[in-house]
């Protein structure tokens, strides 16, 4: 008998769990990735408003308006350019 007669016949390839392994991983995030795919087309981002600009300006327009309370991000804006601390008192006007 030579060697090649007392050989284990060869498998395919499906039989190997290491084949299985190597080929989840990929699959797996194919997978995910039409699961999100789906999730962002079902699901789209509600606008705020059609008109929020307009909505804005008009906010910042009202007389009784505190820029601390509408705008905090503008205020701090100034504090970080100018250094001043923001005022606790609203603005006069002229």
């Amino acid at each position: 008998m030579s060697k090649q007669d007392s050989a284990v016949p060869a498998q395919p390839w499906w039989t190997f769990g290491h084949v299985w392994l190597v080929i989840s991983g990929p699959a797996i995030v194919v997978v995910a990735g039409f699961v999100t795919l789906y999730l962002a087309v079902s699901r789209p981002d509600p606008l705020v408003s059609e008109d929020y600009y307009r909505q804005g300006i008009e906010i910042s327009k009202t007389p009784q308006a505190h820029p601390a309370s509408l705008a905090p991000a503008l205020v701090a804006r100034n504090h970080a350019a100018t250094g001043a601390p923001p005022s606790t008192q609203p603005a006069k006007k002229p």
